[in-house]
């Protein structure tokens, strides 16, 4: 796909990183931890830029990342988790669709977002789904969401897959991922130093 396709089209769409969590587990915010010789979330900064013309951060914390270049936004209604960042990110986006990521997933692999990102027409959710589950903070959402996601947070239903009843979803399976990374390693989240000790192993020695 060239970078025309990308900035146009049914394709165009913008990413968010999801920096706003307290990092409680690590003791230090995640994002700016050093893993393979940048921090977590220049690294993802560098995924993620060659794949959307918009890239994005919600973080409550404006300050620290202001020497990224991207625009920083607050959550809109705060203390409200995952599902407060996404809906912020959605909010916010210039383009219809927005693939959100969380900040604490340093394996990320590009292949596998650009095949979320060009599955996602006609759907207002494009969500893997591995043995583990859903993978709601590595997945597509569309504006249309935003309604649902304001009732969810105001009534209090903050866990995410609530959404997709009420939405067009489509769902990816592990079969369709495991061919761009076998492993599925990209979906590794680094809650404690010894998940981010882990994954750095799984990089060092080619995963």
């Amino acid at each position: 796909m060239s970078a025309a396709d990308i900035l146009s089209g049914d394709r165009a769409m913008s990413a968010a990183i999801l920096a706003g969590g307290r990092s409680t587990r690590m003791g230090t915010n995640k994002a700016l931890l050093p893993f393979d010789g940048v921090r977590i979330i220049d690294g993802l900064l560098r995924k993620l830029r060659p794949l959307f013309p918009e890239v994005l951060v919600i973080a409550n914390d404006r300050d620290v990342y202001a020497d990224l270049g991207v625009p920083v936004f607050p959550d809109r209604i705060p203390e409200k988790g995952s599902l407060g960042g996404i809906y912020t990110a959605v909010f916010h986006s210039t383009f219809p669709q927005t693939f959100c990521i969380a900040c604490d997933m340093p394996l990320a692999n590009p292949a596998v977002i650009a095949y979320l990102r060009d599955r996602a027409s006609g759907y207002d959710v494009v969500v893997p789904r591995t043995a583990d589950g859903y993978q709601p903070l590595h997945a597509v959402y569309g504006k249309a969401c935003l309604p649902h996601m304001e009732a969810m947070i105001r009534a209090d239903r903050l866990k995410i897959d609530r959404l997709f009843p009420v939405v067009r979803v489509r769902t990816v399976a592990e079969e369709e991922l495991r061919p761009l990374d076998p492993s599925l390693r990209g979906f590794i989240n680094v809650n404690t130093r010894e998940e981010l000790e882990t994954a750095a192993r799984l990089t060092q020695e080619g995963g």
